[in-house]
């Protein structure tokens, strides 16, 4: 028992951990429902659907798979991110677990097949009670998330054994499906890479990867605070945005703002700001971006002035939306970044004050972007600044290795290089 413990403590390093278990529950809910009886519902519709119903769906296509470099992905964020390895790299080809949702990209994925994983639930009686003695607080929150874990590490073990790829890359390195990839491919000598794909909290687990390809000396930085990091390091830019660098911000006046919003915001604050900047404003273009994971209605914002509109983040890419955008407002999001590092202009704005996550990334700290700590004060800096809209894309030079040297827009050709050698 002590075994199993340890390895599903690794598999659930994040959820399970007591920084996640603090985060406000609008950002727990996304993954785990507050409601005792829904995370019931949850679980038994996991056992209908998934558990029982991957029984009866054959998936595996094992020519594809055999011998290949995986790009294992959780989500279609991840897909995006490594798209352009799949593109660059022969022999890539992305896969994802029997039902997981890629998105947009569901059918463009291979597929591994958990028809097993239905035989490793006698697990879970053992190691709920084992994880009460340690970790009370959160299994009692996440027992859902700890049923869904069950069987992932050893499914994917006998998978590996069986198609033996060449390398498996991650874009994904807490959640616990990806975790149990992870550990299954170390277990089998698998060599393994990690790409970065959004910015990094110290809360993550720490790296242990063969090669591993960071944006930055911030990320860098961050995982050294989760733990001692394992593997080649390499900074490498972010390859998403290389398509994008020739569209940078070029206006020296302020006509559009963004809001990007996310789980942990208070939608009371968000109203607010809406509603004072459309009275202060008039004149301004205002587009509001919800989380793809959020599923509060953002429709009524629409009514408070035609010039609010909504971003649809399930099928408008991250970039896109940036380029439509001269300031973008967030609280605690990794879109400060990709927005500075297309010249727009990002100021931090707390949308739920009570939790006071003030500055999670350090994106305050290390000069990336402004904080207002108010409407006033927001409304103040944009007054002063919207006819001399500050450029700013030098400042993500810390978060971005590439960013103002000759790698500038081709962090995927810096990464691809890496790969090709690591793989030889």
């Amino acid at each position: 028992m002590r075994k199993w413990y340890a390895l599903y403590s690794n598999i659930l390093y994040l959820h399970f951990s007591e920084a996640f278990l603090q985060l406000p529950e609008s950002a727990k809910n996304a993954v785990s429902p507050q409601n005792p009886l829904m995370r019931l519902g949850k679980m038994l519709g996991y056992t209908l659907v998934r558990l029982f119903g991957n029984l009866f769906h054959s998936v595996e296509n094992g020519e594809k798979l055999q011998g290949k470099v995986w790009l294992y992905v959780v989500s279609q964020n991840n897909y995006d991110s490594l798209k352009f390895i799949q593109e660059g790299l022969e022999g890539a080809v992305f896969v994802a677990g029997q039902s997981k949702a890629i998105g947009k990209y569901n059918k463009k994925v291979e597929r591994i097949s958990l028809r097993r994983k239905i035989l490793y639930y006698h697990k879970f009686p053992p190691l709920y009670f084992e994880f009460l003695k340690y970790k009370k607080e959160s299994t009692l929150r996440f027992t859902d998330v700890l049923f869904d874990a069950v069987g992932f590490y050893e499914v994917y073990l006998r998978k590996l054994q069986k198609y033996k790829p060449a390398a498996i890359v991650f874009a994904n390195d807490h959640n616990p499906d990806a975790r149990a990839m992870l550990l299954a491919a170390k277990s089998m000598g698998i060599k393994t890479i990690y790409i970065q794909h959004a910015s990094v909290s110290p809360m993550f687990p720490p790296l242990e990867y063969d090669l591993i390809l960071l944006e930055g000396q911030d990320a860098l930085d961050k995982y050294k605070m989760c733990g001692s990091v394992t593997g080649q390091v390499e900074l490498i830019g972010m390859p998403k945005a290389d398509a994008y660098v020739p569209f940078r911000n070029k206006n020296q006046t302020i006509l559009t703002i963004g809001i990007g919003c996310n789980l942990m915001d208070d939608l009371k604050e968000v109203e607010k700001l809406v509603r004072q900047l459309t009275a202060s404003f008039q004149e301004l273009l205002i587009i509001l971006r919800p989380h793809p994971r959020d599923t509060r209605n953002f429709g009524l914002f629409t009514s408070i002035s035609p010039n609010v509109t909504l971003s649809d983040s399930r099928s408008i890419p991250t970039f896109d939306y940036l380029r439509q955008i001269d300031v973008q407002i967030s609280g605690n999001s990794g879109i400060h970044l990709e927005a500075v590092l297309l010249n727009v202009w990002s100021i931090f704005y707390d949308f739920n004050p009570k939790h006071k996550l003030e500055d999670y990334y350090g994106f305050v700290q290390n000069g990336l972007i402004e904080a207002a700590s108010g409407p006033d004060e927001l409304i103040f800096l944009l007054r002063e600044n919207i006819a001399h809209k500050p450029s700013v894309y030098s400042r993500a030079s810390y978060y971005n290795a590439t960013v103002g040297t000759q790698h500038d827009g081709q962090s995927g050709i810096l990464a691809l290089e890496y790969i090709r050698r690591f793989l030889l």
